[in-house]
């Protein structure tokens, strides 16, 4: 099979999951074909059956504003049409998958169309209605459209009535880069590189940094954690809200507690040091880095937002607070670092969850039949 697949290239939860999905099925023997502004950047060095379009704009004088979104859909009918494509996987409603609609109409060959919500798409309809009929569009006339949690697809069905029936396919965890291999090791020497005490317990957050992940509430949480725990916290990312986020730490008297690391590469290790993560966002539509860091070991705290709720099983692979609740928050930290036997618990129920609902095998097969179901569409032969 032949697929293209258009995503953001940036770092971002999306981009993420388009080319880890995308290098699962080219190690399955498809042929994959990225069709985006630059490479990813989560696909470094030469894989086989993977390819790169990139989309090159030009600046026209009539033109206010390059013209991105037709330029785009032109080079997704031209790869359509010389790499004889099958299917096109389009990430995000806007503006790919309107994009892939309108490629689809100008390629002489006709391809299914897959689009996957991942979240902004739909919650940037609160910031500018004006959108709401491209989402709506590119929803229903794509052949099959899909969501990363059940939260944001009955959240896009409550804002936008489509006359489409949405698929919830979860996101799935890189297994091979996302484990537990070597956990304690990792956890003494990354504890000595940052100058912890081996017997400190570490609560972690990873993020871009925005308002929208309520940093401050884990901040106020941990301020009540460490009243009675030996306890670090190490926040890992930068954005608007950092100059904020100090400010907190200061107020709290515990700069000596927090560890501000920046934007870190290896975000495995980090993970790995982590007894608990900590994402108490507003709004979530899954929650990558959460998933990514409970099965490299460190249980959950995490809000009510969105599809975070659905990825911890509250009272049996995490916890579960509603937004805002940095008190309640810290009572749970304090009782999963204080009681041993519970935390083990927690941390084997958590993995073994993962390996039934969130593994690559089960999530890449979910797209993989949703390819396949679509291969009828295409009646060029």
């Amino acid at each position: 099979m032949k697929i293209g697949v258009t995503c953001y290239p940036s770092v971002g939860g999306s981009g993420i999951i388009a080319t880890e999905l995308a290098l699962q099925m080219a190690e399955l023997g498809h042929e994959i074909h990225f069709i985006s502004s630059s490479v990813p950047f989560r696909l470094s060095g030469n894989v086989p059956n993977i390819y790169v379009h990139t989309v090159e704009i030009n600046d026209y004088n009539v033109f206010k504003y390059r013209p991105y979104d037709i330029t785009l859909a032109s080079k997704i009918a031209d790869v359509i049409d010389t790499q004889e494509l099958d299917v096109i996987h389009m990430h995000y409603a806007i503006p790919h998958a309107v994009a892939g609609i309108l490629a689809n109409h100008m390629a002489e060959r006709k391809v299914g169309i897959v689009t996957t919500l991942h979240g902004t798409d739909i919650t940037v309809l609160g910031h500018d209605r004006s959108l709401e009929r491209a989402i709506r569009f590119g929803i229903e006339k794509s052949d099959i459209t899909t969501a990363v949690s059940e939260s944001l697809k009955q959240e896009t069905l409550d804002i936008l009535h489509p006359n489409k029936d949405i698929i919830t396919i979860y996101n799935f965890v890189d297994e091979d880069k996302f484990n537990m291999d070597n956990r304690e090791e990792v956890k003494r020497e990354m504890k000595k590189r940052y100058g912890i005490h081996e017997d400190t317990k570490v609560i972690m957050h990873s993020s871009n940094f925005r308002k929208i992940k309520r940093i401050d509430t884990i901040v106020r949480a941990f301020g009540e954690v460490q009243k009675h725990v030996d306890a670090v916290l190490v926040l890992v990312g930068d954005g608007p809200e950092a100059i904020n986020v100090k400010n907190i730490i200061k107020s709290l008297g515990i700069e000596d507690k927090v560890l501000l690391v920046g934007q870190q590469s290896d975000v495995v290790s980090l993970y790995k040091m982590s007894d608990l993560f900590m994402l108490l966002s507003e709004k979530e539509s899954f929650g990558l880095a959460l998933l990514e860091a409970m099965n490299c070991g460190s249980v959950p705290i995490g809000s009510s937002a969105g599809g975070i709720k659905e990825v911890i099983k509250h009272g049996e692979t995490g916890m579960i607070v509603e937004v805002g609740d940095y008190k309640a928050a810290g009572q749970y930290a304090i009782d999963l670092l204080t009681d041993e036997n519970k935390y083990q618990k927690f941390q084997k129920a958590m993995i073994e969850d993962i390996k039934t609902r969130f593994s690559e095998e089960k999530i890449v097969g979910e797209y993989l039949e949703t390819y396949q179901s679509l291969l009828t569409v295409n009646d060029n032969e």
